[in-house]
Formats: C-alpha cells, structure tokens, sequence
C-alpha cells in the first residue's frame, strides 16, 4: 500500500502498440510535495506512462492509485476529476477557439458545463492567473494566431487552471529564457510546496538537476532507476539515460567574412496572423558554410521570419536573395528550387503529415521524381525511405507506418532526411531540438555542423541559450520583431537581456 505521502503509485506498468512494447513492467512512484523529473530518450516511453497516468491510453497489465485510491481510468476527463492534469509536448487546444475558451473547455470546476459563461469574467481570470504564475498571454487571441511559445503558457494555464493535486509537465521550458525557465522552476516549487505532486519530464539534464527532488529514469520501456538530484550529476543521469556516456557538439566561431553570402535578407517586413507587423525591416545576411544563431523569446517575429525566408508567408515589404537571386515571396517551390530547406518548429503540425505513412511524409518535397504522370511510385518511395530509415537512424518498424507513431526525436529525423536530400543551399532550422532528449539533441546538432561543414548557410532559431552558445558563428536577438547583433564579449546573461528586451550597457548593438 502507498504510504500517507505517496500522490502517485503505478506498479508494473506494461502497454502493448502493434510491434511495439512501449512501457515493460515499469514501476514509477512520486510524493505529495515533492517536483519528481521523468528522464528517458524520446522513444523510452516516458510520454505513453504519462498517457497511461491521464487516462488516454489503458494500461494491459499493472495497477494505479492516487493519494491512496486505486485508479483505473477510462478517459482524460476521470483523471481530470481526480485531480491529474499533463502539459502535453504536441499541444492539444483548439486553435479557432480563443484561449479563455480553450481554459474554459477543461474546467473540471463546472464553469465549461454551464449554459451561460461571462467571458468578461473568464478573461479576467485568465489574465490573472496569467500575472500569478508569469505567463502573459492574450485571452482573447485565437489559439492559430499563437506562436509556439504562446501556446506552451496557454497550456500550462490551462494545466494550472484546473487546479490539479499531480501536474504533470512534459518540456515546459522548451521555449522559454533561462530567466523565464527559473521562474517557472520557483512557480514549481510553490505548487510542490502546496503539498501537490509535479512530475516534471524534460531532456535539458540542468533543468532536472535545478528543480527536481528525485529522479526515475527509463530506457527502452523500462524503470531503469530512481535516485535523488542531491547525490546526481548530469553525467551520471545521461549515462543512465542512455546506457553509456555522451558526447555534445559544439562549434569554435570561425571566421566566415571570405565566404560567399549564400543568403541575404533585405529590410523585410511581415504581417502576423493578428495583424500588425512581426517583423519590421530585417536585413541580415548569412555566409555560406555559416552558423548565424537567432535567440529570442517565442513569439517575437522568429517564425514568421523563418516561414518567410522558406516561402511559406508573404513579404509586405523587402527582398530575400539566395545567391544573388531574389526569390519570389510567398512561394514554396520557388525557395526549395533556389536551395532553402526549412525545418519548421512544428514537427508534428507542420514538419509531417501524421496520417501519411512514413514513406509518403519523405516524398513530400519530391513527390514528381516518384511519379509516373498521374501516378506514385510506391514501391520506389519505400526504397528511398528504406534508405532514409537506415543513413538517419530513423527508428520505425518500417516505411509504412504512420509518422505519429514515431517519437519525437524520430519524428525530427524524418524532417531532416526529408529536407536534406538534393542540393541544399541554406537550411532554415527553427527549434529544430524543442522537446527532444539529450541524444537525439546531439544527433541533431550533429546533422547542423555537418551541413555547415559541406558549405550550407544555416540559419538556426533557438530559444535554447545552450544550444545557441554551442553552435553559432555568430549570433543575433529578435524582439518584437527586430535584430540586434551580439558582440563577442556578452554573457549568457547579457544574451537573456536581450531576448528580454533590455541593452546590456556594455554591448554594442
């Protein structure tokens, strides 16, 4: 039986996928009171034990209780009721209904059952709830008008609107500063004070090491150990992870000034989805075999800039220029023929079609080179998905199946694969590690240092400092929608008060 401090007690957890054993007898165990870190690679099963603990999957075998009482439930919502609440990595709102009525949707309190709501009132308390916990939002802005940032606060005030006993939060820093992260991890704590239980899944090692009390580990569906932050290291919780020791990337900023510009950006301006320009005059230029890291706070320009140099958004004003060449705004075809690829901050939204097999999602940007006329060439597609399984270490059953059931860190892979085939001129990559764990982020720094190297432009957009320092040649901050330059002597914390927007006295801008 659990003891009186126990929130949540799962034993022998097993959840069986058709060719997949995803969790095998896993025992997960966290205290009232206390931030209990989830670790694992992206395909360890940590995001299906969580599935299994809010009541989206059904468990085949093991047994659930929570602050003592057995569980068995059948439907998000009974967990819900119980108190149990999860922050999703892939977002779960609906994007043509505004925030306040997104948080409405899931007030297990009855404000969502009743057939009349105040939306002045639920407005109100979105914003305060919003200046309680430090994460402003719009309550009246549409959730599709929401950058990806924007959207991670929405669902942690949606988690915290629900007032929940176990809140479960699965990458919650992936788009926020190093400040911002610190004051969620202080917000964390007060929720763990409170008496409640927070199971905090991250890959970010220091994060886990700053926030949370214990630690339980999975590795290819297994418990593998649960052990405390007072007597860990981030070494010793990779090794764990993993099963061996691993090594990060990083990049010694070279000089690029003889370098021919493979990528200019010429005083452009974009309109957002809300109106209003995001991007206001931006002119920069980025060298062929170049790193230029773009830091800043979600929701500042970075996507509508990235989507614009991919011709996924339309220019109001400006030029882009890819070797010389102005590119067509607004047009896709036009900058994948110039040579831009573009790994979108949205893998599973954006970056692939999840209904599509794994074969198709690889075709999709060279779809004609397997066709007959009107027709696909399946059995070609399978080959050369056979081939992107194996050269990127995909981990799929095969070419058949369905892109969400891949994890992750799998999933990034496909767009990766998918974009680097043929000539790549500049590759646009925007948060191209958001929510993966510390391997699959090596494997991924891997395949930027290695483009650079074979003289692609790579424009990175990261709200990940660490990733920033550890590959750019140079770096730049956008806010609200503009550039500054950083200089070579600016600190970490210099760096944040930019992406802030705040001047560090002693930077040049």
């Amino acid at each position: 039986m659990p003891s009186a401090g126990t929130a949540v007690s799962m034993r022998a957890i097993t959840k069986r996928f058709p060719g997949v054993l995803a969790n095998d007898r896993v025992d997960f165990e966290a205290d009232a009171g206390e931030v209990h870190a989830l670790l694992g690679e992206n395909g360890a099963g940590k995001s299906t034990l969580s599935h299994v603990l809010t009541g989206l999957y059904h468990a085949d075998e093991g047994d659930i209780s929570v602050f003592g009482q057995t569980v068995a439930f059948s439907s998000p919502r009974d967990a819900i009721d119980a108190g149990v609440c999860m922050v999703h990595q892939h977002f779960r709102l609906v994007e043509r209904f505004t925030v306040a009525e997104n948080l409405v949707l899931g007030d297990k309190r009855g404000a969502g059952r009743r057939f009349r709501i105040d939306p002045r009132a639920v407005a109100s308390q979105v914003r305060e709830l919003g200046e309680r916990y430090h994460l402003p939002v719009d309550p009246h802005a549409h959730v599709w008008q929401l950058g990806v940032g924007e959207q991670q606060r929405v669902e942690i005030l949606n988690a915290l609107y629900q007032d929940a006993r176990v809140l479960i939060l699965d990458e919650p820093t992936a788009v926020l500063t190093p400040d911002e992260a610190n004051t969620l991890f202080t917000t964390l704590r007060e929720i763990a004070g409170e008496g409640r239980s927070v199971i905090f899944i991250s890959h970010k090692l220091n994060e886990v090491m700053a926030v949370a009390d214990r630690v339980t580990v999975l590795r290819a569906g297994k418990s593998i150990a649960t052990v405390s932050t007072q007597g860990a290291t981030p070494q010793s919780l990779a090794s764990l992870m993993i099963g061996h020791d691993v090594e990060t990337a990083h990049r010694t900023p070279r000089d690029t000034s003889s370098a021919a510009t493979a990528l200019e950006v010429d005083e452009v301006w974009v309109e957002g989805d809300r109106g209003g320009a995001t991007v206001k005059g931006v002119s920069f230029a980025v060298r062929a075999g170049e790193i230029v890291a773009v830091a800043g706070v979600a929701g500042n320009g970075q996507r509508d800039l990235a989507e614009t140099i991919a011709g996924v958004r339309l220019a109001t004003k400006g030029t882009i220029r890819v070797d010389g060449g102005a590119l067509k705004s607004g047009d896709v075809r036009a900058a994948f023929d110039a040579g831009i690829r573009y790994v979108p901050e949205d893998r599973l939204g954006t970056g692939v079609s999840p209904s599509l097999s794994l074969a198709m999602n690889l075709a999709l940007r060279s779809y004609r080179e397997s066709s007959f006329g009107p027709f696909l060439r399946l059995q070609r597609m399978r080959t050369t998905a056979e081939k992107a399984i194996e050269e990127f270490d995909i981990r799929a059953p095969g070419p058949d199946v369905q892109a969400a059931n891949l994890s992750g860190g799998n999933l990034q892979k496909v767009v990766i694969a998918r974009e680097f085939a043929g000539e790549m001129k500049v590759l646009v990559a925007a948060s191209p590690t958001r929510g993966l764990d510390v391997s699959a982020v090596a494997t991924v720094h891997s395949y930027l240092l290695e483009a650079a190297a074979k003289g692609t432009a790579v424009l990175l957009f990261s709200e990940d400092l660490d990733e920033i320092l550890a590959l750019n040649d140079r770096i730049v901050v956008m806010y609200e929608g503009e550039l500054t330059e950083v200089v070579d002597h600016e600190s970490i914390d210099e760096i944040g008060l930019r992406m802030a927007g705040g001047t560090p006295s002693e930077a040049v801008a």
